[in-house]
């Protein structure tokens, strides 16, 4: 039989100028991905099991616990909530609904990354299951590829169901194959489902802008990401159960056995290059986590030796407020092949927020990493300055944003921001040698090594000092468009002010105020920080600043 014209090595001379080579190789991985594409395909028949979420939590011990917390605190609201913007909290919050559920947990999120932290965490689920508890994951499946494919081993263990969610066909092998095989359907790539959803015995949840990984738990010797998620108890935690189960239960959530053999993934398995360090002698003790602090301090803290997290925390030490709150969720749909009909007809997580913002009275905080508003939203943000609302808004600056072309998308609009009177913050990168290595959290015992740098990663948005936005969207077209998102409305002033007081001293201790002045911009040092006041992106080398100019005129608002 003949071989496939794509399969076949391409001709390579005796001896290439090294260029023309390197342009060749990837002209045959082009081919050969388009091939590879040309054959590859989503199961047609699938066997999908319905299944939902506890019916019962009361009978659990974290459903017990929580209607007695509510008795106790005698109030007639039904949701209790506490925030947490500390890494070391966010991880340990976590072990602790693992190790506390009785019954069921549900895992729903945009990534889960292969490292030492998730193995952890890993391994306490293997506890959970063994014990008799059923453990749902619903993952997205863009990051499903390479060292990250180890994670779909889970659906082949005892008490596991993993699901992948709009996957894409072709191999797992590396990243960019998968994009490029998926070339023909960038548009249906482009959509993912970015909820993050952990849910035990269907009576304390976290939701928030965490992904699961060490840059989310302030372990990576690179970038950490600063972030805020916030702990749910009560009717919240079954309204954000049932979210689950539509996701769950949709024909766009593959089993993984419907995708992969367990062989397939052990194949995908990287080869160490040397054997691991030995791990630490003694196992870390569980440990009380107070308030969170700042992310003033987040950024700043001096840096102390790393230490590894703890396994769990006691969360009846945290301080639960019970207040009236509302679910924004979009609906599985908006991820369908036919999801830009689907957006015209219902209103998304976004619409949902941005009507919010609308009624705001007096001030509006807004804190989003990826923020590019679009005509639509800029008009909304003019009308609350005609009406005298005070605007601020923390995203990232070039340097500390892990996504440059989101911040192409922003940058084309700080200026007209700039001039409605809104109040622009970016966050500074940590640069080793100017300023004190990045800690997430102070006092924490699970920060990063020195040197490494900080990228903001939470979305939060406080208005007239009582209402409390916590999700995973970000304000950009991109969330509102193309991705699913969740988030939880809390109408509760000591909630607001607590979120308040986390945010306004990283406004000015950890991050840039940009202003035009004299007719161009200046970054206006943060406080303490021993930097000097810019009239470029500070800390962004000259190849993010000249990518800002070449891509920026041209890149539409929604692919960012």
């Amino acid at each position: 039989m003949q071989t496939p014209a794509a399969l076949r090595p391409c001709p390579v001379p005796t001896a290439p100028a090294p260029r023309l080579h390197r342009a060749r190789q990837w002209l045959c991985l082009v081919f050969l991905s388009f091939w590879v594409t040309g054959c590859a395909s989503l199961p047609s028949t699938v066997d999908r099991p319905v299944s939902t979420a506890l019916a019962n939590p009361m009978e659990t011990r974290l459903g017990r616990l929580v209607q007695a917390r509510a008795d106790k605190a005698g109030t007639h609201n039904d949701s209790g909530f506490a925030l947490v913007g500390n890494a070391e909290l966010a991880f340990t919050s976590r072990m602790t609904l693992i190790k506390a559920a009785q019954k069921t947990l549900d895992i729903q999120y945009y990534a889960i990354f292969a490292d030492d932290t998730t193995e952890r965490m890993f391994d306490a689920l293997r506890d959970a299951a063994g014990r008799g508890v059923r453990i749902r994951i619903l993952l997205d499946d863009f990051n499903t590829s390479g060292k990250n494919a180890q994670v779909l081993k889970l659906a082949f263990e005892k008490n596991f169901e993993l699901r992948l969610f709009n996957p894409l066909p072709g191999g797992r092998g590396s990243m960019m194959l998968r994009i490029l095989s998926n070339l023909k359907d960038v548009a249906r790539m482009q959509r993912r489902m970015h909820n993050k959803i952990f849910v035990a015995d269907n009576a304390v949840a976290i939701t928030g802008g965490r992904n699961l990984g060490e840059t989310y738990f302030g372990q990576s010797e690179g970038t950490n990401f600063v972030d805020i998620d916030v702990l749910a108890a009560g009717r919240i935690a079954r309204d954000l159960s049932r979210s689950f189960d539509q996701y769950w239960n949709n024909p766009l959530a593959y089993p993984v056995q419907s995708l992969m053999t367990a062989k397939e993934i052990e194949l995908l398995k990287p080869k160490l290059a040397a054997a691991s360090p030995e791990a630490p002698s003694g196992t870390p003790q569980p440990m009380a986590v107070a308030a969170s602090p700042t992310l003033a301090k987040t950024l700043t803290a001096a840096p102390n030796e790393a230490t590894a997290l703890p396994d769990s925390t006691d969360l009846s030490l945290l301080t639960w407020t019970w207040a009236p709150s509302v679910l924004l969720v979009d609906q599985p749909s908006k991820i369908a092949a036919d999801a830009d009909d689907v957006a015209e007809a219902q209103e998304t997580a976004v619409d949902g927020l941005l009507q919010l913002m609308s009624q705001a009275k007096t001030d509006l905080l807004i804190v989003s990493p990826y923020f590019v508003p679009g005509e639509l939203m800029m008009g909304q943000f003019a009308e609350l300055r005609r009406r005298g609302v005070r605007v601020r808004l923390l995203t990232n600056s070039l340097a500390s944003n892990d996504a440059p072309a989101a911040h192409v998308g922003y940058a084309r609009y700080r200026e007209a921001l700039l001039a409605m009177g809104i109040e622009l913050y970016e966050m500074r990168a940590e640069q080793e040698g100017t300023v004190r290595s990045f800690r997430w959290g102070a006092g924490s015992t699970g920060g990063s090594t020195s040197g490494s740098r900080a990228s903001l990663h939470a979305k939060v948005v406080v208005m007239d000092s009582r209402l409390l936005v916590v999700g995973s969207m970000n304000l950009d077209l991109r969330s509102k468009l193309q991705n699913s998102e969740v988030a939880i409305i809390i109408r509760n002033r000591t909630l607001s002010q607590e979120a308040t007081r986390m945010i306004e001293p990283a406004l000015t201790s950890g991050a840039y105020r940009v202003e035009r002045v004299n007719g161009q911009l200046v970054w206006r040092a943060p406080q303490g920080s021993g930097l000097k006041d810019s009239t470029s992106e500070p800390d962004a080398s000259l190849t993010l600043r000249l990518l800002l100019k070449l891509i920026g005129p041209f890149a539409p608002d929604e692919m960012l």
